[in-house]
């Protein structure tokens, strides 16, 4: 999770977190590299004494300026849409989840089990935090995904606009009434990630953490048909 005085990215603990902190890293070094060359030539147009004002063409400069920007929004843009269809992957999940927003906390069910299990999750307060915990972002209940299988998870939610985000596996997904959306998972290895409900749903808006433990296939197959 995010610490004060932290400037970048949460800790990844998805292949989709990765990328996105990688796709970061290269959209800053470009936006670093031309605004370094811009900077560059202003200045050194201020401190010319020169003057252009009798020149009429220069088809190799604006060759050069047309071209070259045109090849710094490819390098852009392709990694850019590979990483818009790795979002929008699902692939063979071995485990599907339903989140359900509702004013205001999260309801989990998971019915690929013979069991169908369900349960809410309410924020704890502060008074009830134990030492070490997070205020405003410890739950009573965590919903629990197994970490190396695909995961599927679906956001819905039973009354307002929600917004299921957890930034340390790179999802925000909106949770919409009447409306079923679906990303998939990868988790990388075990620990404890918060979340908060990231669109504007009321009072209590920010009092309606998620709270999400990743933990093996094995232990996670017991927890279920516990």
């Amino acid at each position: 999770m995010s610490f004060w005085g932290q400037l970048g990215f949460q800790d990844s603990f998805s292949n989709l977190g990765f990328e996105l902190v990688f796709f970061h890293d290269h959209a800053m070094f470009v936006l670093v590299l031309v605004s370094s060359f811009v900077g560059y030539i202003m200045v050194c147009l201020l401190k010319s004494s020169l003057s252009s004002r009798f020149l009429v063409e220069a088809q190799a400069l604006e060759g050069a300026w047309t071209i070259i920007p045109g090849l710094l929004l490819l390098v852009l843009a392709i990694p850019s849409v590979r990483l818009l269809y790795l979002l929008d992957e699902v692939g063979g999940p071995v485990v599907s989840m339903k989140a359900i927003g509702h004013q205001w906390y999260w309801s989990y069910e998971y019915g690929d089990s013979s069991e169908f299990v369900s349960f809410d999750s309410y924020m704890v307060s502060m008074s009830d935090v134990k030492d070490g915990g997070y205020r405003l972002l410890e739950v009573d209940n965590r919903c629990v995904v197994p970490y190396g299988v695909d995961s599927r998870i679906l956001v819905s939610s039973a009354d307002v606009i929600h917004a299921w985000a957890l930034p340390s596996i790179g999802v925000k997904v909106d949770a919409i009434p009447g409306r079923i959306n679906q990303l998939g998972v990868h988790l990388i290895g075990s620990g404890v990630m918060f979340g908060q409900c990231s669109e504007i749903c009321g009072v209590n808006h920010s009092f309606m953490p998620v709270g999400l433990e990743s933990v093996s296939p094995e232990v996670f197959y017991c927890w279920l048909v516990r």
